[in-house]
């Protein structure tokens, strides 16, 4: 059960901590610019590796096919609230790309493909993408390259690349029962799909994908920055659904009861910030916290943990087997805490037992300008941020695996497999 109405004196002993050493948390940080930082190379060793700002320039060239406008500016011009979704690294990718050094007119020196599709701009009246349509408009998209261009018919797709920024990433459904019966999309079962959505053996998570963070907009949250030296006085933050109950009003499937958990064990601990109200000072509150909760909801990942990372709040992820955004380039065992989902109901005293050097030491880590970097959609892009994260990921999958050209007439998709309501045209 969760502690009483009383902070635990390892919890008090951490609020202190955090308070006393705000300061010297800004004194080891570099200065903050507004600015696009000088391209360099920084290196923060962790147990999943280290965050590098290498340049992908010259390590890999893309072939932007020339899409009809159907499949992404109109969709985009029909709802352009999809600009400012979690979703939206679609949109900026295809946006980056086209003015990248590593993009190369000439198809033929071309190292991988890429399908600029908006698929989760075709949205819902509340604002979420429609998940019978998607694979729909996909699938019309590759029927299009392939009888346009020789490239995809040579590797089915082997060299080709595409975002899929849904819940579940290419099974294109925001509820798992739904998506793991869809599964992902055949004609993408040979192509490195570039996801929100990571989770170990997991019919929606296929070998050899790139998990990326959702997108959070950097100029709000930029906007909404406070001293870096305010003292960190909440011990535990957490803005969010508990229940769903428009989708499941018997609460034990949303989060798969994580959620749930977290609001009855704790709702009356005092160390424990939480509501489902999402106030106008959120960001700043999350600047002044220690831990931020980062519970899976329908689909492990959430905004939150780039949140977290962008305002040094220590995530807390409790979410089973998640595959981490780019986990081979930053260190998530060094700067987060993990609290498995069975595990919950001692969440109180889990981070009250984390010892107060750790917390230094994870706030330092998160304190790095190319921590922070890494995880957001720069717009012009900067050194070291996601896009050249996923340019890096894709550089490390060259050359390609053996198979992945194939031989004249050889065939291996069924382009007729798959549900019969997404064979249905576009």
């Amino acid at each position: 059960m969760g502690a009483g109405t009383r902070p635990s004196a390892a919890a008090a002993a951490l609020l202190a901590v955090a308070a006393c050493c705000a300061a010297l948390l800004v004194a080891a940080a570099p200065p903050q610019s507004h600015q696009p930082q000088q391209h360099k190379h920084v290196r923060i060793s962790g147990n999943a590796g280290d965050v590098l700002e290498d340049d992908p320039v010259g390590k890999l060239k893309v072939f932007i096919y020339e899409m009809p406008r159907k499949y992404n500016h109109y969709l985009l011009e029909k709802d352009n609230r999809c600009l400012y979704h979690m979703f939206a690294a679609e949109i900026f990718m295809h946006q980056f790309l086209l003015a990248s050094a590593v993009r190369t007119m000439n198809p033929e020196e071309a190292d991988w493909f890429y399908t600029p599709v908006y698929v989760t701009c075709d949205l819902t009246q509340q604002g979420f993408p429609l998940p019978f349509r998607a694979p729909r408009i996909m699938r019309s998209a590759i029927q299009y390259i392939a009888a346009t261009w020789p490239y995809w018919n040579r590797t089915e797709g082997a060299d080709h690349f595409f975002l899929a920024p849904h819940d579940f990433g290419a099974c294109f459904h925001y509820q798992e029962e739904r998506a793991i019966e869809r599964g992902i999309l055949p004609l993408l079962r040979r192509a490195t799909l570039v996801q929100t959505f990571g989770q170990r053996n997991h019919v929606c998570m296929q070998e050899g994908s790139i998990t990326i963070p959702p997108y959070a907009n950097p100029q709000k949250m930029q906007a909404h920055l406070i001293s870096p030296g305010t003292p960190r006085s909440i011990f535990a933050y957490f803005r969010g659904l508990f229940y769903d109950m428009g989708n499941d009003p018997e609460g034990g499937y949303y989060a798969r009861g994580a959620r749930a958990s977290v609001w009855e064990n704790f709702k009356d601990n005092p160390l424990f910030d939480m509501s489902s109200e999402h106030p106008s000072t959120y960001y700043e509150d999350m600047q002044r916290a220690i831990f931020c909760l980062c519970p899976l909801g329908w689909a492990p990942w959430s905004p939150r943990l780039v949140e977290a990372v962008v305002f040094g709040c220590i995530p807390v992820i409790i979410a089973d087997d998640i595959v981490l955004p780019f986990a081979d380039a930053i260190p998530w065992e060094q700067i987060s805490v993990f609290v498995a989902e069975a595990d919950v109901p001692r969440l109180d005293s889990i981070l009250a037992s984390v010892a107060p050097e750790d917390v230094l030491r994870k706030q330092r880590l998160l304190a790095s300008p190319a921590m922070k970097q890494a995880v957001l959609f720069h717009q012009p892009a900067r050194p070291g941020d996601a896009f050249d994260q996923v340019l890096n990921g894709l550089a490390r999958k060259l050359p390609h695996r053996e198979g992945a050209f194939l031989k004249p007439g050889q065939k291996v998709l069924d382009w007729n497999a798959g549900l019969d309501s997404d064979l249905k045209p576009w």
